[in-house]
């Protein structure tokens, strides 16, 4: 996260910089705190659901299933604050990526396999 808020790419962040890093994770906060609805401090499958679908995106059940095992490091079925960040911003990320390539915005791409991984592999993390 450092990274994202070293605007003057020197390896370290300023006070600035700081102050937007403290607002960026207070924001995050806020957002998975309205959605563990069970004030569980974890996310479950149907609470990613209704955040993810509060954000725009219309993505099937076995899909968040894979979002699941993916973000769940504890693995206890849930997913954790940090890891619901990473969720959220890999998905936005990838979106981006997508929406790239969907010139017709209508959710479908062709892409070749060498293209396909360019896309993956210019993504910043």
């Amino acid at each position: 996260m450092i990274g994202m808020f070293d605007r003057d790419n020197s390896g370290t962040i300023n006070f600035q910089e700081f102050q937007s890093l403290w607002k960026y994770v207070t924001d995050w906060q806020n957002t998975f705190r309205s959605y563990d609805r069970d004030n569980s401090g974890s996310i479950d499958k149907n609470e990613l659901k209704t955040a993810l679908t509060s954000f725009g995106y219309r993505l099937s059940d076995r899909f968040y299933d894979i979002l699941v095992r993916k973000f769940d490091r504890q693995g206890r079925g849930t997913v954790a604050f940090d890891d619901f960040i990473q969720c959220c911003v890999v998905i936005q990320t990838l979106t981006r990526s997508f929406q790239a390539y969907d010139t017709n915005k209508n959710g479908w791409i062709q892409i070749g396999y060498e293209q396909f991984l360019t896309l993956v592999f210019a993504l910043k993390s």
